[in-house]
């Protein structure tokens, strides 16, 4: 890990760097992926199916594409009982979580007359995109499948890859089982994204689509928005710690290693404002990583993305890290609670020693798909109600409309929309066109009056 002095030179250097894992940086698979998800669409199923062969090397049939029970059944068979409960346990976390942030339709109705309100209601059918192979993460199935089931979506289905065999890896299937998903569709990459944006023969169209993937699924998700909904365009994951000379350098550097371990375009990043916890958690790193089973990667991911930023004092710290606006950001500081009320920009905050960032990946029920690349300054977690859509609703009885109606189209009128103020006079004033040039005049006088 590189080990930096904070200033203003170094900040805008570091921020260069973090963006190069940006996905909008690998503009040279989106013509592949373009060409995939047109292919899908125009082919469907057989198009569906060629890629199936070609990138996973099973040769799908219209009865294979879709998960039955006994797969499933066999699936908890190959797991181990103890991980079934453990996926059991975390699912009722989630679902606790989740259902707190559940809101309802309301309608404010007024003696004037007016009624207002907001109609809210869950959006059709979600699809849920779940990576296969190496890359199976059951935690992130539960993440994404029970918000929707809180929010009250219908039809959840899920697309993930099968291997050579037509098989989907267990943990998944018990987690999809566990989770209530409804569906699971053997299928991956662009071309699974192609299918629930567009439809085909086999796979409904979805109304929003959910889920990490590689670099073509996060393409493809980036394309199709617009046709469907989707949660976001993630980047690689990342880790920020804020620390200060009473942390734990052993903790310190193996929570900096749970996210650098993801691949080689992971980010961990150290700010701190203690030199001797530098050189601490530098000399733990380097004792640490060769005992990993995913040294490889994570010695890459330390050399490109990982950093150590010496700070000098506690508020340049925290505006570093307000300024990194890091996916998942921990506080292992002398008074964690007071830090965290100055911190504006993280997708996740954990706090003290105890509350390291695994126990949010896995466990204690706030959703783990987290904004990447500096996007928590403006995005937010997974949760209820990306899968619920909202509708206004306006009633006025003919008295409150009465009270209000010379205003509206005076305003109507003001943006040059007659037609808009017509719609308003028509209910007062019958046989009486509207004269647009007297009532702009009469806009003009008040301008006047107004400004002296």
């Amino acid at each position: 890990m590189r080990i930096i002095t904070l200033n203003e030179e170094t900040r805008v250097g570091l921020k260069k760097e973090l963006l190069k894992r940006s996905p909008s940086h690998y503009g040279q698979y989106e013509e592949t992926v373009n060409a995939i998800l047109k292919d899908v669409q125009s082919r469907g199923d057989a198009a569906l199916f060629e890629y199936t062969l070609r990138f996973d090397h099973f040769a799908h049939t219209p009865d294979t594409l879709l998960v039955g029970r006994e797969e499933i059944e066999e699936a908890y068979r190959q797991v181990d009982p103890a991980l079934v409960e453990v996926i059991r346990h975390a699912a009722q976390n989630i679902q606790a979580f989740h259902a707190k942030q559940l809101r309802n339709s309301w309608f404010d109705a007024r003696e004037d007359g007016t009624i207002l309100g907001m109609k809210i209601q869950p959006i059709e059918r979600a699809g849920v995109y779940v990576p296969g192979g190496k890359a199976a993460y059951p935690s992130s199935l539960l993440m994404n499948v029970i918000p929707a089931k809180v929010a009250g979506v219908r039809d959840i289905l899920i697309t993930t890859p099968c291997n050579a065999q037509g098989k989907v890896n267990p943990g998944t299937l018990v987690a999809a089982d566990i989770a209530g998903a409804d569906r699971i569709y053997k299928v991956g990459g662009a071309q699974a994204i192609a299918a629930m944006a567009f439809g085909t023969e086999s796979i409904p169209k979805v109304d929003k689509i959910t889920g990490p993937g590689n670099i073509f699924v996060a393409l493809a998700k980036r394309a199709v928005y617009g046709h469907v909904s989707i949660d976001s365009v993630a980047g690689p994951s990342e880790i920020l710690v804020l620390a200060d000379e009473t942390a734990n350098p052993k903790y310190v550097a193996s929570d900096l290693l749970s996210q650098a371990e993801h691949d080689e375009l992971a980010s961990a990043i150290l700010i701190t404002t203690s030199l001797d916890l530098v050189h601490a958690v530098s000399d733990w790193i380097e004792h640490l990583v060769p005992q990993m089973e995913r040294s490889a990667i994570l010695r890459k991911s330390l050399d490109q993305y990982g950093f150590i930023l010496l700070a000098k004092d506690r508020k340049d710290a925290i505006d570093a890290a307000n300024e990194i606006a890091s996916e998942h950001l921990e506080i292992l500081m002398k008074d964690p609670f007071d830090v965290m009320t100055r911190i504006r920009n993280a997708g996740a905050i954990f706090l003290g020693e105890s509350s390291c960032e695994p126990l949010g990946d896995y466990f204690a029920g706030p959703n783990h798909i987290l904004p990447t690349n500096g996007t928590a300054r403006f995005f937010s977690p997974l949760n209820v109600d990306d899968f619920q859509k909202k509708t206004s609703i306006i009633s006025y009885s003919r008295e409150a409309l009465e009270r209000v109606h010379r205003e509206i189209e005076l305003f109507a009128l003001s943006e040059g929309l007659g037609a808009h103020a017509n719609s308003i006079q028509a209910r007062f004033e019958k046989e009486e066109e509207i004269d647009c040039n007297s009532q702009v005049d009469h806009i003009g006088q008040k301008i006047k009056q107004n400004c002296g």
